[in-house]
């Protein structure tokens, strides 16, 4: 196939496209815009493969997108571009509304032009696979409750907010103009290449540097955490293989409070980090409590027994091996941190703040 990805720079469209390369015998084509989360760096492994072509554009042109759908001629698009850091929506929601939404409409109606001409059997063939969150469905206040694909929608903040729109965007095209769409739902993520405001790399980078971890209020807000190989996977499995219309969630199996996943870092740079920084004894010394987010949900959990049951797909990493992984990924990779941090790998400096730039 011809597989066309959106936001495949970003942080899980990089590891999908890596995965499509390195993994099947498809052509990728990654459509990008490359905001400051979008890193060509993560792609290096793959860039060289004559199965792989970028291009650099907006998902807000639709004459742009329609004009590479035509070239390149796709049998399915993987949706991933969106605004995704909810301190960032909280500050400047604009940009996710320009984005996820307005992007996810005008990429919807290029497809929906595009699609309309093919060949009958291509039509059927065809598959817009949108890539979407388990914070459009809000807090979850049970310790046993779970979310499943048909639990209502309740966004909390205007990341989740304008997810959840576009959503329904996409299940509006499908029901009301047949576009074959599929929806997958998922916790979240964490692994190599993962953009250094997130908690993870955060709290990894942070330490080494010696400077505080920061915690939002009491770090007892639970997460349900997916390795972004195995989202990888089932994201090409769904794509394949998933019904059209259907909603399938992608959970990792991995609850874990905020706290915990802090302190289990700390504890693996206790063991694989060459040294401390000076005046640190114990990488646990640097926790920090900070002020609460507004809106912030408590717990989010994902039943994802349905992609189990109809595709066979299951994480292979647990949480005790995928964090092990990641942060031995950093330490070995402190190259292509520090390119980040400081914004060369864009040419420019982005100066965000450690304690404000933490995503839960």
């Amino acid at each position: 196939m011809n597989i066309l990805v959106t936001g495949g720079a970003g942080f899980i469209g990089s590891a999908l496209v890596r995965h499509l390369i390195e993994n099947t015998d498809h052509d990728v084509l990654n459509f990008d815009k490359l905001t400051y989360a979008g890193n060509l760096e993560s792609l290096q492994s793959i860039v060289t493969n004559t199965r792989y072509e970028f291009v650099q554009a907006d998902i807000v042109d639709q004459a742009e997108v329609l004009a590479v759908l035509n070239r390149f001629q796709p049998h399915a698009i993987m949706h991933l571009a969106a605004e995704s850091h909810v301190d960032r929506s909280i500050d400047g929601p604009s940009e996710f509304i320009q984005t996820n939404i307005v992007g996810t409409y005008s990429l919807l109606e290029a497809t929906r032009s595009y699609w309309s001409k093919l060949p009958e059997a291509e039509r059927a063939a065809f598959r817009f696979h949108h890539i979407s969150t388990d914070e459009v469905y809000g807090d979850l206040h049970g310790v046993d409750d779970l979310f499943t694909e048909t639990t209502p929608y309740a966004p909390s903040s205007p990341y989740s907010a304008s997810k959840a729109a576009s959503d329904h965007l996409v299940r509006a095209w499908h029901r009301t103009y047949g576009l074959p769409v599929v929806i997958t739902n998922c916790s979240n993520n964490y692994g190599p290449f993962h953009f250094p405001e997130k908690l993870i790399p955060l709290v990894i980078l942070n330490a080494l540097a010696g400077k505080p971890l920061p915690v939002y209020g009491n770090g007892l807000q639970v997460r349900d955490w997916l390795f972004v190989e195995d989202h990888a996977r089932a994201l090409f499995k769904v794509v394949t293989e998933g019904a059209v219309g259907e909603t399938y969630n992608i959970g990792g199996h991995n609850e874990q409070k905020n706290i915990d996943v802090v302190r289990g870092i700390c504890a693996l740079l206790e063991e694989l980090a060459p040294e401390r920084p000076a005046g640190v004894a114990h990488f646990a010394d640097l926790i920090t409590y900070v002020t609460d987010r507004p809106g912030h949900d408590m717990r989010y959990a994902i039943d994802a027994s349905k992609i189990e049951r109809e595709l066979g797909w299951t994480p292979e990493e647990t949480f005790e091996s995928g964090l092990r992984k990641t942060v031995q990924w950093y330490l070995d990779n402190l190259d292509w941190c520090r390119r980040v941090q400081d914004g060369s790998y864009q040419g420019e400096r982005l100066g965000f703040s450690d304690l404000k730039d933490l995503i839960a």
